[in-house]
C-alpha cells in the first residue's frame, strides 16, 4: 500500500479519533479546568514512560523485523515469542515498582499523596496494555494497514468511552484512572481482530527466547527506553518547573496548547508508524532510501504547514469551542507552538530513519542531549519572556534537533552507500 493510501486510510483514524479528542477535550476542560488539566499531562507523561519501557522498547523492533522477514514465519514467530517473554519480564518488574512507590510518586506528580491509589489501577492494568502494543506492532510489521487502523479506531473508541465515563462519574480521580487502564481494555478488540487473520495464532507468542532475535530486538532496547524517559521526563520536568514559577492554571494553558498540537498532528504521526518505519526497515538501498525520505517529506510538511496555519487562523474560535473561557490566555502561546509543530515533524522524518536501520548510538545521544536542552532552554527562555518562553524553547530545540537529524542520516546514508 503506498504512502498516499496509507495517509487515507488513517485519515479515517484520525478522524474519528481527533473527533472523540475533541470531545473529551471539551469535557475535561469543563469539570477539571486548567489546574486538572495539568495533573493529566502529568499522569499521561508517566503512563507514556512505563508503557515505552513495557512495550516501546521490542514494539519498534517487533515492526521492523516482521516487516524485514516478510517471507520467513519461522523467523518472525522467533521475534514475536522473544518479544513477549522480555514484555512480560519488564511489566513485572515496572507493575511491582508501582506499586511500592505509588504513594512517593503521587507526591511528585501531582504534589499530593492522596491520588496513589490512581497508581495501582496503572500497575494492573499493565499486562493488557504491553499485550495490546505487542499486538500491534505485529499487524504494523505484516503491513495489515487496514487491520491496523481498525485496532486503533477501536482502541480509541474504547479510551473515549472509558475516560468519559469515569471522568463524569468520579471527576479528576476516574479520569486519571481512566487514562491509566483505557489501553489495557483496548486489547481486547485488537486481540479479536489480529485473531481473524490466517498468519496469527495466540500460541505464536510463547515460546522460548531465541538468541539471534534477542540480539536483534535489543538493538532496539537502548533507542526505545531512552526515548521511553527522556522525552517524557524533560515533560515533567517543564511541568514542574511552570507549575512552580506561574502555578498550575498558568501551566495548564501551556498544557492544553500542546494538546491541541497532539490531536492535529496524529495524521502524520499516524501515517509515519504505519507507513513509514516498516517501509525504511525494508529498504537496502541508499539511493531508494533517500527517494523515500523525500517522497514522504512532499507528503506530510506540507500536511503539517496546512494543518499549522489553519489551527493559528482560528485560534481563539477553537479555544472557545473546545476549552472555557478560563483557558483565553493560551492564545498567546499559539505561533511559537505552531511552528515549533511542523519543525518536529520534519525533524521526524530522520528520526525514523536512525530508528529503522538501528543506528543506536547516534539515536540515543540524540534523545538525551535535546530532552536536556529543551528542559535548559525553558529553565532560560521562562525568565525573560514568560510562560511564552517554553513554547518558545520548544521551536528552537526542534529546530537544532532536525539539523542534528539531518547530519545524522546523512552519515547513515553514505555509510551504507560506502558498503
Amino acid at each position: 500500500m503506498s504512502l498516499i493510501k496509507t495517509s487515507l486510510w488513517n485519515g479515517v483514524a484520525v478522524a474519528i479519533k481527533v473527533s472523540s479528542a475533541l470531545v473529551l477535550n471539551k469535557l475535561l476542560a469543563v469539570m477539571l479546568g486548567p489546574a486538572g488539566y495539568t495533573m493529566i499531562g502529568q499522569f499521561q507523561s508517566a503512563i507514556g514512560m512505563v508503557s515505552g519501557l513495557v512495550s516501546g522498547t521490542v514494539s519498534t523492533g517487533v515492526t521492523k523485523y516482521t516487516a524485514e522477514f516478510f517471507d520467513d514465519e519461522v523467523r518472525q514467530q522467533a521475534t514475536w515469542q522473544t518479544a513477549f517473554r522480555l514484555m512480560l519480564y519488564a511489566t513485572v518488574v515496572l507493575a511491582l515498582g508501582i506499586v511500592l512507590f505509588r504513594v512517593r510518586l503521587s507526591s511528585l506528580l501531582f504534589q499530593r499523596p492522596d491520588f496513589s491509589d490512581v497508581f495501582l489501577w496503572f500497575a494492573a492494568a499493565l499486562p493488557g496494555l504491553a499485550l495490546n502494543a505487542l499486538l500491534l506492532s505485529i499487524i504494523n510489521g505484516k503491513k495489515e494497514y487496514r487491520r491496523f487502523v481498525l485496532a486503533n479506531i477501536s482502541g480509541n473508541l474504547v479510551s473515549f468511552c472509558v475516560v468519559g465515563l469515569l471522568s463524569w462519574w468520579i471527576g479528576l480521580r476516574g479520569a486519571l484512572i481512566a487514562f491509566g487502564v483505557s489501553q489495557s481494555v483496548a486489547v481486547l478488540a485488537t486481540l479479536g481482530l489480529v485473531l481473524r487473520t490466517e498468519w496469527f495464532r495466540l500460541g505464536f507468542l510463547w515460546g522460548r527466547i531465541d538468541r539471534k532475535s534477542l540480539q536483534n530486538l535489543m538493538k532496539f532496547v537502548a533507542m526505545a527506553a531512552t526515548s521511553a524517559v527522556c522525552a517524557p521526563l524533560a515533560q515533567i520536568l517543564v511541568r514542574n518547573h511552570l507549575s512552580r514559577k506561574f502555578g498550575l492554571e498558568a501551566t495548564g494553558y501551556w498544557q492544553a496548547v500542546t494538546k491541541i498540537s497532539d490531536i492535529y498532528l496524529m495524521l502524520v504521526t499516524l501515517t509515519l508508524s504505519a507507513y513509514y518505519l516498516p517501509r525504511i526497515s525494508e529498504i537496502r538501498d541508499s539511493h531508494e532510501l533517500k527517494a523515500e525520505i523525500l517522497k514522504t517529506y512532499r507528503v506530510v510538511l506540507p500536511l503539517a504547514v496546512c494543518g499549522a496555519l489553519s489551527i493559528y487562523l482560528l485560534r481563539g474560535f477553537l479555544v472557545s469551542v473546545l476549552f472555557t473561557p478560563e483557558f483565553r490566555p493560551m492564545t498567546a502561546l499559539f505561533g511559537w507552538q505552531l511552528l515549533g509543530d511542523v519543525i518536529k515533524i520534519g525533524s521526524w522524518v530522520l528520526a525514523y530513519v536512525l530508528l529503522g536501520r538501528a543506528a543506536t548510538g547516534a539515536f540515543v545521544a540524540g534523545e538525551i542531549a535535546f530532552s536536556v536542552l529543551l528542559v535548559s532552554l525553558t529553565l532560560l527562555l521562562t525568565s525573560p519572556f514568560g510562560l511564552s518562553g517554553a513554547v518558545m524553547a520548544f521551536a528552537l530545540n526542534y529546530l537544532l534537533y532536525w539539523v542534528a537529524m539531518w547530519y545524522l542520516t546523512r552519515r547513515v546514508l553514505l555509510t551504507q552507500r560506502a558498503d
